[in-house]
């Protein structure tokens, strides 16, 4: 009898298992484009753009809540990025390419359209510092790569309407 009882637990595991709703084809996609936009763009943001000695990033990176915050940031991050900085119009295009993708596909496929989330405390520490352009440009820059990889370590995040 023992072994009836666990076997049957054992298949209503499976079972339940079996039955969980797998993701769409839809989120598996967008994921993937996001994760292969901010691989490139953590990337370039590390070949192009060194971290000035002294400069540290206090406080960490903002956190993640889902694709809206996600277009809050780093819209926030690119708004500061001084265009007169040597290679930095390509960076700000393919942040405003990741940024309107996530955006576009939301409006698609989140139903409860969430109001704008207020902006986070280390992108309105440098927007309240923009007297100093290029050096909120540079951390601003730095920002979007830590904010990025952060993104990549959490994926799932996109899955949050």
């Amino acid at each position: 009898m023992d072994y009836t009882l666990a076997l049957l637990f054992s298949l209503l595991h499976i079972l339940s298992l079996c039955s969980a709703a797998p993701l769409s084809v839809d989120v598996v996609k967008m994921k993937s484009k996001v994760k292969l936009g901010a691989e490139q763009l953590v990337v370039k943001l590390s070949k192009d753009f060194q971290v000035p000695a002294g400069l540290t990033l206090t406080p960490p990176a903002d956190d993640l809540y889902g694709p809206s915050s996600i277009v809050t940031v780093l819209e926030g991050y690119n708004s500061l990025i001084c265009d007169s900085l040597n290679g930095v119009a390509q960076v700000k295009t393919e942040i405003s390419s990741l940024t309107g993708y996530l955006n576009q596909w939301r409006q698609g496929h989140c139903s409860e359209q969430r109001p704008k989330p207020s902006v986070p405390g280390p992108l309105q520490e440098l927007q309240s510092r923009k007297e100093f352009i290029h050096t909120v440009s540079i951390e601003a820059l730095m920002r979007v790569k830590e904010f990025l990889s952060v993104l990549l370590k959490n994926l799932d995040q996109l899955e949050t309407c």
